[in-house]
């Protein structure tokens, strides 16, 4: 079917329910004049995703055609269960319902869950923010012991009883690269993990945020060990104030011969840089998906977009639909298998309970 064909979207709008307000049959265009559009977000208020759907709301009234209203709607509960749930349960694919999820939606461990009746594969993504990825960074004098197993391992700062996400850099880095570092966990606070670096009790944590270490690390004093990257048009590419700093990726990418640890990695690496995205439920007809998709890549390159996105990040970076779709298809093709590797790998360096 051709999109723009009166028939074509008169057809998909009619079986939808939809009223006629919702096209412009005289010139075969989608419109959401007069409508309202909702956003469900599935965690609290004054979080990052949430920051993050009220920064889109307003331009997507800016580039949807119509400028129809835009109104955020929290739904918290279990990590984004609650809200993903309804999201396929409840509401209909009529293009006047979106959500903003972020990686735990999207990780196996949540939405394989008995209380989950939700896939994100099935999603219509419109695209998403990739915010830089997360970064190790060491204490300069520190980093020679790194590779010297007769020397006092290297301290590796934890804000939780367990390292998430970026910080499961280090575990790669342990069981694959052969670092030689510890687990230091039970910090309560990133902020508490910040001062304990500054002020030399651990050589070494993960941050995506370096504001409070920056002067360090231009005075030299830290380094940046390896990052993550980030999902750019297909390539993984560095942050941009540390664009020498190596991919983790690239490091471990001739060591890791075991199939089973390959799609670990996968996994672990499309959880964390599907970091913010977007997208309309389940069987959403295309015409109303690709209007979305043709305004969402229009706020990526508005310049005010752009700027009001680094007041919230160090780094934003609007992504594709196809590069939230390549990572999320990644973490869902993991087996179990696969998501038990790093349990495991993590239980060999001491920590237990991912």
């Amino acid at each position: 079917m051709r999109f723009g064909s009166v028939p074509v979207i008169a057809a998909c709008l009619a079986a939808l329910g939809m009223p006629a307000a919702a096209q412009d049959a005289s010139q075969g265009r989608i419109t959401f004049r007069g409508r309202t559009i909702t956003m469900l977000v599935g965690s609290a208020a004054g979080g990052g995703t949430d920051a993050t759907s009220r920064l889109i709301a307003p331009f997507l009234t800016k580039y949807l055609p119509g400028s129809p209203s835009v109104l955020v709607q929290n739904m918290p509960g279990a990590d984004g269960i609650v809200a993903s749930n309804f999201f396929v349960q409840q509401v209909r694919p009529d293009g006047l319902t979106i959500t903003t999820g972020d990686s735990p939606q999207i990780d196996p461990i949540r939405y394989r869950a008995p209380q989950s009746r939700y896939d994100p594969v099935k999603f219509e993504f419109i695209g998403g923010i990739g915010r830089g990825g997360s970064m190790i960074v060491v204490d300069s004098a520190a980093e020679k012991r790194l590779y010297d197993k007769s020397a006092r391992p290297l301290t590796m700062g934890v804000a939780s009883a367990v390292p998430r996400s970026g910080q499961l850099m280090a575990a790669w880095g342990i069981g694959v690269l052969g670092w030689n570092a510890k687990w230091v966990v039970g910090y309560r606070s990133t902020s508490s993990l910040m001062l304990a670096m500054q002020q030399g009790e651990i050589d070494m944590t993960a941050t995506s945020n370096t504001f409070s270490l920056q002067s360090m690390i231009d005075g030299g004093k830290y380094k940046v060990l390896t990052q993550s990257g980030g999902l750019q048009d297909g390539t993984l590419v560095p942050r941009p104030e540390f664009a020498k700093a190596p991919l983790l990726h690239d490091q471990v990418a001739d060591k890791l011969k075991d199939p089973i640890a390959v799609k670990s990695f996968a996994y672990w690496q499309g959880v964390l840089l599907a970091d913010k995205w977007i997208a309309l439920p389940p069987a959403t007809p295309k015409p109303l998906v690709e209007v979305y998709r043709k305004a969402y890549r229009d706020m990526s390159a508005d310049p005010e977009f752009l700027a009001q996105g680094r007041r919230i990040s160090e780094v934003f970076s609007p992504m594709t639909e196809q590069d939230i779709r390549t990572l999320i298809q990644a973490v869902a093709e993991a087996p179990p298998e696969a998501i038990a590797y790093l349990d495991n790998l993590l239980r060999h360096q001491g920590i237990s309970g991912l």
